[in-house]
Protein backbone atom coordinates (compact mmCIF):
# COMPACT_ATOMS: atom_id res chain seq x y z
CA UNK A 1 0.00 0.00 0.00
CA UNK A 2 1.44 3.44 -0.86
CA UNK A 3 1.68 6.22 1.11
CA UNK A 4 -0.47 9.05 1.90
CA UNK A 5 0.53 12.84 3.11
CA UNK A 6 -1.42 14.90 4.96
CA UNK A 7 -0.82 18.73 4.72
CA UNK A 8 0.80 18.73 8.12
CA UNK A 9 3.00 15.56 6.83
CA UNK A 10 4.33 18.12 3.97
CA UNK A 11 4.30 20.92 6.16
CA UNK A 12 6.82 19.24 9.07
CA UNK A 13 9.37 17.73 6.30
CA UNK A 14 9.93 21.13 4.86
CA UNK A 15 8.61 20.42 2.06
CA UNK A 16 5.64 23.43 2.19
CA UNK A 17 5.54 26.70 4.55
CA UNK A 18 2.06 27.31 4.13
CA UNK A 19 -1.10 26.44 2.24
CA UNK A 20 -1.30 29.65 -0.22
CA UNK A 21 2.23 28.92 -1.49
CA UNK A 22 1.17 24.54 -2.02
CA UNK A 23 -2.34 26.06 -3.70
CA UNK A 24 0.27 28.09 -6.10
CA UNK A 25 2.48 25.06 -6.94
CA UNK A 26 -0.23 22.67 -7.96
CA UNK A 27 -1.21 25.91 -10.26
CA UNK A 28 1.49 26.73 -11.82
CA UNK A 29 4.25 24.55 -10.71
CA UNK A 30 3.09 21.27 -11.62
CA UNK A 31 3.22 19.78 -7.81
CA UNK A 32 0.92 16.73 -7.83
CA UNK A 33 -3.09 17.84 -7.08
CA UNK A 34 -3.38 15.16 -4.53
CA UNK A 35 -6.73 13.52 -3.47
CA UNK A 36 -9.66 14.77 -1.81
CA UNK A 37 -10.26 12.25 1.23
CA UNK A 38 -13.03 13.73 2.89
CA UNK A 39 -14.73 17.49 2.73
CA UNK A 40 -11.84 18.83 4.53
CA UNK A 41 -9.10 16.70 3.87
CA UNK A 42 -6.59 16.34 0.92
CA UNK A 43 -3.54 13.78 0.76
CA UNK A 44 -0.61 13.53 -1.53
CA UNK A 45 0.75 10.10 -2.46
CA UNK A 46 4.60 9.99 -1.05
CA UNK A 47 6.15 8.72 -4.47
CA UNK A 48 4.41 11.96 -6.58
CA UNK A 49 5.30 14.21 -4.06
CA UNK A 50 8.98 12.79 -4.38
CA UNK A 51 8.92 12.41 -7.90
CA UNK A 52 8.42 15.90 -8.00
CA UNK A 53 11.18 16.94 -5.89
CA UNK A 54 13.20 15.37 -7.51
CA UNK A 55 12.29 16.93 -10.90
CA UNK A 56 12.71 20.85 -9.43
CA UNK A 57 15.97 22.11 -10.34
CA UNK A 58 18.72 22.40 -7.69
CA UNK A 59 20.24 26.47 -7.46
CA UNK A 60 23.88 26.46 -6.11
CA UNK A 61 24.04 27.56 -2.67
CA UNK A 62 25.10 31.60 -2.40
CA UNK A 63 28.28 32.21 -0.54
CA UNK A 64 27.84 35.66 1.11
CA UNK A 65 30.50 37.94 -0.26
CA UNK A 66 33.09 39.55 2.23
CA UNK A 67 34.16 43.45 1.57
CA UNK A 68 37.61 43.87 1.47
CA UNK A 69 39.34 47.19 2.10
CA UNK A 70 39.50 48.05 -1.98
CA UNK A 71 36.21 47.61 -2.41
CA UNK A 72 35.19 50.45 -0.23
CA UNK A 73 34.65 53.89 -1.67
CA UNK A 74 37.67 56.43 -2.60
CA UNK A 75 37.46 59.05 0.06
CA UNK A 76 36.68 62.70 -0.89
CA UNK A 77 39.67 65.01 -0.90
Amino acid sequence: MRKRLRYADLERLGIVKNRASLGNWIKREGFPAGQLTGPNSRTWDEDEVQAWLDSRPTAPKLTPSRKTAHQHAPEAT
